[in-house]
């Protein structure tokens, strides 16, 4: 039976979905094309229908997801945005949550594709980081490397609580701290 072409762009949509997920959970190696097929409730052959390769959807997946991080800096306050980046709830979300947080390690490991995606990326993070008022940055140059120090710190903070203990004092210390440190009168 054949599917029609919404369907087809639904099932796309689905894997895309699905492997981000997937990928921000257990890293790009974590997953396979057999795990992520099945998960996203499709045959394992129907992959090659929409991708060329795992690191095609790799590429796709992680533009995506850095997609999300941008329109979550850049449509709020900074503050807002380093509540949110620092939040329990976001270093809970390995699934959901920030792709640089879960996989910037791996995308060392890839591609040079995935590694410019990522580089793309984050150039338009900083640049959303920017937007939103970097807490005291006066001109360009100083604006631009107060979001590198902002959204490296926050990136840190995540991937340190990360390593600790769901349920370890440490990994709430480590969000308490690097959010009170960037939001420090001194920064602001």
């Amino acid at each position: 039976m054949k599917i029609t072409k919404a369907q087809s762009q639904e099932n796309r949509a689905r894997i895309v979905q699905t492997a981000s997920a997937l990928f921000r959970e257990r890293g790009y190696d974590g997953v396979s094309v057999a795990d992520l097929m099945a998960a996203a409730g499709l045959t394992h052959g129907g992959f090659y229908k929409h991708f060329g390769s795992k690191a095609e959807l790799m590429a796709e997946t992680a533009a995506s997801s850095i997609s999300q991080i941008i329109r979550q800096a850049g449509g709020s306050d900074i503050r807002q945005f380093v509540d949110f980046y620092t939040s329990r709830e976001h270093r809970d979300g390995r699934g959901d949550g920030c792709t640089f947080a879960a996989l910037a390690g791996d995308a060392t490991r890839q591609s040079s594709d995935i590694r410019a995606t990522f580089a793309d990326g984050l150039e338009s993070i900083l640049a959303a980081v920017e937007r939103g008022g970097v807490l005291g940055a006066g001109d360009q140059q100083t604006a631009r490397a107060k979001a590198i120090d902002v959204f490296a710190h926050l990136l840190g903070a995540v991937v340190l609580s990360r390593a600790c203990p769901d349920d370890s004092p440490l990994a709430e210390e480590i969000l308490t701290v690097c959010r009170a440190q960037i939001l420090a009168p001194s920064n602001a």
